[in-house]
Formats: structure tokens, sequence, C-alpha cells
């Protein structure tokens, strides 16, 4: 009976991952087709938005309170930090939702 539970538990815990790949796929898609129109409005002139820039389009204090934060307290992973909030966004959301779905992706075989 607790083995039966343990299956349900996991196969739901398996779906809910498989939604959430699927989430950070489609807001990657998402994402890329704004660039892609940002930069057709520009007359050609590629546009990409980074991480950072998403982010201060939703919260621009928390950015900078965040950036202060590594700033003062993790100074040895500051240039981490920088390095990934300069990324397109796009592509951060896109790899970790295909990583996500390879991992929790559908089994073949008796389950």
């Amino acid at each position: 009976m607790c083995a039966l539970r343990a299956r349900d538990s996991l196969r739901g815990m398996t779906v809910l991952m498989r939604l959430i790949s699927l989430i950070l796929v489609v807001g990657a898609l998402l994402m890329l087709g704004a660039d892609a129109v940002s930069s057709l409005e520009k007359g050609g002139e590629v546009t990409v938005r980074s991480v950072g820039t998403i982010w201060a389009l939703f919260d621009k204090n928390g950015l900078d309170f965040f950036k202060a934060w590594v700033n003062h307290h993790a100074a040895f992973m500051e240039q981490g930090v920088y390095s990934f909030l300069v990324l397109p966004g796009w592509a951060v959301s896109g790899v970790l939702g295909v990583i996500v779905a390879f991992i929790f992706g559908r089994r073949l075989g008796p389950e």
C-alpha cells in the first residue's frame, strides 16, 4: 500500500515538473518573439533583452537591491552574478526548461 502511494506521489511530481518545463519553454519562446519584434521595430538592429533587463521591467528596485547585496555580502560571486544577469532571457529560460523536460520526460516501458 505504501509503495502504491509513493508511486502516485512520484507520478504527480513528474507531471508538475513537466508542466513547469512547458511554462519555461513557452516563456522562452515569448521572450524570443518579443526580441524579434523589437528588432524589426528598430529597422533590423538586433535587440536582445538580458535577464537583468527583464528583471528591471518587473522590479527595478529589487534588481538594484540585489546588486548592492551581492556587492557588499558576496563579493567573491559578483562577477559570476553579473555575467548571469547579461545572458539573454530567452536562453536562460529555454535551456532550463529543456533540461527539466529531459530529466522528467516520459519513460518508456512499464511504469
